[in-house]
């Protein structure tokens, strides 16, 4: 991952963990009366949209074409340092308030493949950044997206192909609900609701392979069940960090009043900070519930442990004294009259065995076993 570290201001770069995908610009121009939405192969084509009485809703997806990127940044004067901050994708979550847009940042969490039917449920789900396809891709995601609010156009910058607003674009180009008769702060306002949604999806998936857990911890004793707990609570700490990043943001915005200009808004944002508060709830009683799991197993791995203790040791109690009687008569002295007796080795023998019995049927009175 590069780092920001004594890099001159005005020469933006890419920074991040992962290697930047292709461009892909896409723009749903809209109005209470119709919608469309386009495909742009250059930046150069988005000038019409520049001064469009329509809201324009401009998405990019992948940050590699950094000139593009900046072209754009000149065309719609966002502030170099918006820039900057639109291409560091490390960076946390922020909100900013300029003369002609607003700017803020947040994290998402996106699946990126579900199982299939005739598949085995993986015991734990798996979090990372989108790094190039690999073997075996993990579930879950975390990308960081860019908005950029302005009067009549509103811009997403993407890292990766492929989001979770697709609802969103149907809703636009079908006219369902109020949208197209809204402005771009209630578009935004919708990005952001979307993206709590895909955050409840995340932990309703990690609640199956919780429950899964709890199944299993009085089944198992395999080491890498604790792993599997362990593996899980820190992707709940990850998401802990992702939407308490997003309450800040939503925090933010509710105590700056002229960060959303419409103020039917307020109910909106209202409700997004308790969903967002049951979300990280939520996070909180999940990783209580792994720990009581993984106290569980513990305790069952515990159990049966000192249920072969107990084997082993009854075991060693009887061959004591046998061991004994044997040391005894292994010592070979000259004088030892009972062993010229000829029935002195099946003596000792049956003796043995008797002492042996005694012995079981004294830990058996005593429920030792």
């Amino acid at each position: 991952m590069k780092k920001k570290i004594d890099l001159p201001q005005g020469n933006p770069i890419y920074i991040g963990d992962r290697v930047p995908v292709e461009m892909d610009l896409s723009i749903i121009s809209y109005d209470s009366t119709s919608a469309q939405i386009n495909h742009l192969s250059d930046i150069k084509e988005i000038n019409q949209y520049k001064n469009n009485s329509k809201i324009s809703w401009i998405n990019i997806s992948g940050l590699k074409d950094i000139d593009s990127i900046k072209q754009l940044g000149e065309k719609f004067d966002i502030h170099p340092l918006s820039v900057e901050d639109i291409l560091h994708t490390e960076q946390p979550p922020k909100v900013e308030i300029f003369e002609n847009y607003r700017y803020l940042s947040i994290k998402t969490i996106q699946r990126e493949k579900r199982f299939r039917h005739n598949e085995e449920k993986k015991p734990a789900s798996r979090f990372r950044k989108r790094n190039d396809r690999d073997e075996n891709p993990e579930e879950f995601l975390i990308d960081q997206i860019s908005i950029v609010i302005m009067k009549n156009v509103l811009m997403t910058f993407q890292e990766m192909h492929g989001d979770i607003f697709n609802d969103i674009r149907k809703k636009i180009l079908e006219n369902i609900g109020v949208i197209r008769k809204k402005g771009t702060d209630y578009l935004a306002y919708l990005i952001i609701d979307a993206v709590v949604d895909e955050y409840f999806l995340t932990i309703n998936h990690l609640e199956d392979d919780i429950e899964n857990y709890e199944y299993r911890s009085a089944k198992t004793n395999d080491e890498k069940f604790i792993e599997e707990i362990q593996d899980t609570k820190k992707y709940l700490s990850q998401i802990k960090r992702v939407i308490s990043s997003l309450k800040d943001v939503i925090n933010k915005i509710t105590h700056h009043e002229n960060f959303f200009q419409a103020d039917e808004l307020k109910p909106f944002l209202q409700d997004l900070n308790e969903n967002i508060n049951h979300a990280l709830i939520t996070v909180e009683n999940y990783r209580e519930w792994l720990s009581n799991i993984m106290d569980v197993n513990l305790s069952i791995v515990s159990y049966q442990t000192n249920k072969v203790m107990k084997v082993l040791t009854v075991i060693s109690t009887i061959f004591i004294p046998l061991t004994f009687i044997a040391g005894v008569y292994g010592m070979n002295f000259e004088y030892m009259p009972e062993l010229k007796y000829e029935i002195a080795y099946p003596i000792v023998l049956g003796g043995m065995g008797l002492v042996a019995a005694v012995m079981l049927i004294f830990l058996k009175i005593h429920h030792w076993f």
